[in-house]
C-alpha cells in the first residue's frame, strides 16, 4: 500500500497547499472534503508562507549580490595592507626606519612576518594598527611611506570596513526572517496535515483507484515503498 509523506521542502509545502486551496475554489461547498474552517485557515498560513519565503529569497539574494561586490573590496584591502606592512619592514631593513617604532602598529612582535590577514575581522584590525600607527610615526616626524600611500590604504580598509558591516546586516536581516520560516513551518506542517486528514476521510468509501486519485487532487502525494507497483 502506498503511503503518505508531508512535504520536507519550503517550495512542496507551498505547492501542496496551494493545490488544495486552488482545488477547493473549484469545488461546490457542499463537497468539499475538508471543512470551512480548515479551508481559511489554509488560505491565511498559504498566503503568510508565501511572503516570508519570498522576503527571505529577496534578502538571500541581495545578500549573495552585496557578498559578490564585498569580495573584490576584501581582495584590494588585504593587498594594500599587505603590501605596507612589507614596504615598512623592508625601511626597517633599509634603517630608514627605527625598528622600535613597529611598536606603533603593534608589529613589535611579529618578527618581520606579515600578520594573518585571513579573516575578516583580522584584516579590519590590521587595517586599523597600520593606519594609526603610520599617523603617529609621521606626526612624530617621520617621513610618510610611499607606495602604497596610507592614505590609499586608508581607503582600501574604509571600502572594506562599509562592506563588511553591510555584510553584517546582509546576514543578519537574512538569518532573522529565515528563523521566521523555520519556525511557521511548523504551523504549515499542522494546516497541510489537517487537510490530508480531513480528506481522506471524506473518500475513504471510494474504490482504491478513485479514493488515491480523489487524493491527490487536493495535494496529497504518495509513495510506494521498494517492489511496490503503483496503482
Amino acid at each position: 500500500m502506498p503511503y503518505r509523506r508531508l512535504p520536507n521542502t519550503d517550495s512542496a509545502r507551498i505547492r501542496a497547499l496551494r493545490t488544495a486551496v486552488e482545488k477547493a475554489a473549484d469545488t461546490d461547498f457542499q463537497e468539499l472534503p475538508f471543512s470551512a474552517g480548515t479551508l481559511d485557515e489554509s488560505r491565511n498560513v498559504l498566503k503568510h508562507f508565501e511572503h516570508l519565503s519570498s522576503r527571505y529569497q529577496q534578502l538571500y539574494d541581495a545578500q549573495v549580490k552585496a557578498g559578490k561586490t564585498f569580495a573584490g573590496k576584501i581582495k584590494k584591502a588585504r593587498m594594500y595592507v599587505s603590501h605596507f606592512i612589507q614596504v615598512l619592514y623592508m625601511c626597517v631593513i633599509r634603517s630608514e626606519i627605527r625598528e622600535e617604532q613597529l611598536a606603533l602598529y603593534g608589529l613589535e612582535k611579529a618578527d618581520m612576518v606579515v600578520p594573518d590577514l585571513s579573516s575578516n575581522k583580522q584584516l579590519l584590525e590590521w587595517g586599523q594598527k597600520i593606519i594609526r600607527g603610520e599617523r603617529l610615526r609621521t606626526a612624530q616626524g617621520g617621513v610618510p611611506i610611499y607606495n602604497p600611500s596610507i592614505a590609499k590604504v586608508n581607503v582600501m580598509v574604509t571600502l572594506f570596513r562599509e562592506g563588511y558591516h553591510t555584510q553584517e546586516l546582509h546576514q543578519k536581516a537574512t538569518a532573522r526572517v529565515l528563523q521566521e520560516v523555520a519556525d511557521y513551518r511548523k504551523k504549515v506542517d499542522k494546516v497541510i496535515f489537517e487537510i490530508w486528514e480531513e480528506v481522506e476521510k471524506h473518500n475513504r468509501g471510494l474504490l482504491p483507484e478513485k479514493r488515491l486519485a480523489g487524493n491527490r487532487e487536493y495535494g496529497i502525494v504518495y509513495y510506494y515503498r521498494k517492489g511496490e507497483i503503483a496503482e
